[in-house]
């Protein structure tokens, strides 16, 4: 009877160490990841205001939403604090801002868009602690030529790094990279992070980074070593994505994209730990464009993607 006891306790005991061992293990990885899992309904094609989308973040796992702006801009200071409040009880943080910049328009309707539009944005984000506003900018034109388009965007881009760094804000610059996309051009223009980085030099600006995309990264060929080349206060924001199967990468087009590692086509392991690695402490959101997943009722979609993105969370070491 003593000899049972024994061995009873023994196996209770080495069960309990397993256990502790396996939590100590995710207690581990999960202190070890700094970047944020975040939503962006629209991206999924789901629609909901500010309270509905902290109200999904909690319920499925998020640690971070993207609002839309002009709900925000509509909040009175009270309601920004009581929704601030509300959502570091819940420790859930806003993401990032992402909107299109009219680098193209004439001198006079840019400058009216950046005293009155951006200005506007930038005052509802500091209102709101938001510290990170992304774009994306056109791989190519029909009338300027690379160098030309290259000093328009470095002049505009400075002008609103201007504006966004007044209010204490990073402004990421995604760059679009299908060949689908930026060989229809008459003028192909920025597809790649190394001729990005030097679009940001140029600007001179050290709140200029980088939204970061698998998608992009995938399309124009780069790897994990391109990403390590990078530190952590050069990436603004960041996306994650998949690409179908069985189509060649100078195939992809934009508007096909798949969740993250819906088919493994893309390297989202190799993609999450070299930002991991740089000590990314930001935002990181599927963005599955063309997804079947758009389509599905609400929830059906938001345990699709959150279920993706755990997955991809957990391949950090």
């Amino acid at each position: 009877m003593i000899a049972k006891n024994r061995r009873e306790f023994l196996v209770r005991a080495a069960a309990s160490l397993s256990a502790a061992g396996v939590l100590s293990r995710s207690a581990a990885l999960a202190a070890a990841r700094t970047m944020k899992m975040d939503l962006h309904t629209g991206n999924i094609g789901v629609k909901a205001n500010l309270q509905q989308q902290l109200e999904y973040a909690v319920k499925y796992g998020f640690e971070a939403f993207d609002p839309n702006i002009n709900e925000l801009a509509a909040l009175s200071d009270s309601a920004m604090k009581q929704m601030l409040d509300d959502m570091a009880a819940k420790n859930v943080v806003f993401g990032f801002l992402a909107q299109g910049v009219p680098v193209a328009q004439p001198d006079e309707k840019f400058a009216e868009w950046t005293k009155t539009t951006l200005t506007g944005w930038a005052r509802t984000m500091q209102r709101a602690k938001m510290t990170r506003f992304c774009t994306w900018l056109s791989s190519g034109d029909a009338r300027l030529t690379y160098l030309q388009n290259f000093r328009l965007h470095a002049k505009r881009i400075t002008a609103v790094a201007d504006v966004l760094g007044d209010h204490g804000i990073s402004f990421g610059l995604e760059y679009v990279g299908p060949k689908t996309s930026w060989s229809r051009a008459k003028y192909p223009f920025i597809h790649t992070m190394e001729s990005m980085k030097e679009l940001i030099a140029e600007t001179g600006k050290s709140n200029v980074g980088f939204l970061l995309d698998s998608w992009h990264w995938h399309c124009s060929g780069e790897t994990p070593a391109d990403i390590l080349t990078l530190k952590n206060r050069d990436v603004v924001g960041a996306h994650l994505n998949d690409a179908p199967k069985d189509v060649p990468v100078d195939q992809l087009r934009d508007g096909a994209r798949e969740i993250p590692l819906a088919t493994g086509v893309i390297d989202t392991a190799g993609f999450v730990n070299a930002l991991n690695q740089i000590g990314y402490d930001g935002p990181i959101a599927a963005e599955p464009l063309g997804s079947s997943v758009r389509t599905l009722p609400p929830d059906e979609a938001l345990t699709q993607v959150a279920a993706a993105m755990k997955k991809a969370m957990a391949l950090i070491q």
